[in-house]
């Protein structure tokens, strides 16, 4: 899989993925601005998407770059749920036929949540956290992770 980030000049749409055995967060961004934004997630059985749903999503972005989050172990090395994020990695570009980035996204979920109860406390974001909040909003912080030049 390619792994430098940003390889192509023109402006692009990079559709993110956090990828979970029972959902798919989903975010998106350009590499004009660097963002990204959490768009929603998709449900899995066991690890598994509808793929012509993720085909939708990717289509609907317009996307031309796909980035996957995986889970390393505290200890930098491949578990279980890594090599099965890999896998999904693999099917993903072999379905979409576009490029497709690894970014080691330990504590993303973490991280998104964190942030998403700071912004509830502040008065930013009125609903409730749930649990597809997170999901996008993690694969919004491996997208930005990808931006920031982070590969796996």
């Amino acid at each position: 899989m390619p792994e430098a980030p940003l390889s192509h000049s023109d402006p692009q749409i990079v559709l993110a993925f956090d990828f979970g055995l029972r959902r798919l967060g989903l975010a998106a961004g350009d590499t004009v601005t660097r963002s990204a934004q959490g768009l929603r997630a998709l449900i899995c059985r066991d690890g598994v998407p509808d793929w012509q749903e993720v085909r939708r999503e990717v289509n609907r972005a317009g996307a031309l770059q796909l980035v996957v989050g995986c889970p390393y172990n505290d200890d930098g090395s491949l578990g279980p749920i890594a090599l099965r994020a890999r896998a999904f990695a693999a099917e993903l570009q072999s379905r979409t036929g576009l490029p497709v980035h690894l970014v080691d996204e330990r504590y993303s979920s973490l991280d998104a949540q964190d942030l998403l109860r700071s912004q509830r406390q502040s008065g930013q974001r009125r609903a409730r956290v749930q649990k597809v909040d997170v999901d996008a909003m993690a694969a919004a912080l491996i997208l930005e992770r990808w931006f920031a030049g982070e590969i796996s």
